[in-house]
């Protein structure tokens, strides 16, 4: 079983991301961690994601983990 990005949603602070725009989405080497608009919850998407663990790491706020 491979490994995805799995974002908890409770510890995701959007507000204190630069401008609104995830830092995680930003470092998605394969850009598939989604962002539909500034401010708003990155969405990975389990089918694509590759589990690289470059979005855990670019998230100051630990909201990304790797399941």
């Amino acid at each position: 079983m491979r490994k995805m990005a799995v974002v908890d949603y409770g510890k995701c602070r959007l507000e204190l991301c630069d401008g609104g725009v995830c830092a995680a989405v930003a470092a998605c080497p394969h850009h598939l961690l989604k962002q539909e608009a500034t401010y708003t919850a990155p969405m990975p998407d389990p089918a694509i994601c590759r589990g690289c663990g470059q979005c855990s790491l670019a998230c100051p706020f630990k909201a990304i983990v790797l399941r």
